[in-house]
């Protein structure tokens, strides 16, 4: 068994499992997992960088995740970065943090890439069984995007769009700084 350590950090949250893996079947025996929201991608849309207090918020939950892992003495880690990351002009400056908090530098992923890892996460488990044999459509609404992969075996088809819900929050439910109640804002004149 190799104990490794995976981090999904996206537009929202941030993700932690650290588990044992078999080499022979892939087959993971989970032994920690952990999520909090960071909102890495808070302000993205509008502005293109990723934010200081959002890097900030992104990196402590980096700090936690890297004691769990040095205390569960993880051999491996992979970290990969969705949406905030893949769009933001500064995302070097994500980079180089989560390097000197972790060790290891993240895989900024394409949607495509996001998709595929998606499908896999969300169908593993309903491969073999006859009972819910494919094909599948999975839709992950995520903070930055949405992915759309259908497939059976494998991925046959996948789209990636620009629309997860911390975008579309701020896009259409902030008003100066803060997130209105979308009633009122339907119902309010312009």
């Amino acid at each position: 068994m190799t104990r490794v350590a995976a981090v999904d950090c996206g537009t929202n949250s941030i993700r932690l499992l650290v588990a044992d893996a078999d080499p022979a079947t892939g087959e993971l025996s989970e032994l920690d997992r952990r999520m909090k929201i960071v909102r890495l991608g808070q302000g993205v849309d509008r502005t293109g960088r990723l934010a200081p207090e959002a890097l900030e918020r992104t990196f402590a939950a980096c700090r936690e995740y890297a004691q769990v892992i040095r205390e569960l003495g993880a051999e491996r880690i992979r970290f990969v970065a969705t949406s905030a990351s893949r769009d933001a002009e500064n995302r070097e400056e994500f980079v180089r943090g989560v390097v000197e908090i972790l060790g290891v530098e993240p895989e900024v992923i394409t949607g495509d890439q996001e998709a595929e890892f998606s499908f896999t996460g969300a169908t593993k488990e309903l491969m073999g069984h006859d009972h819910v044999a494919g094909p599948y459509l999975v839709v992950d609404i995520g903070g930055g995007s949405t992915e759309f992969v259908e497939g059976g075996e494998g991925v046959r088809a996948a789209r990636s769009v620009d629309i997860g819900c911390v975008r579309l929050t701020e896009r259409h439910l902030v008003v100066d700084g803060e997130i209105t109640d979308p009633r009122r804002r339907i119902s309010s004149p312009p």
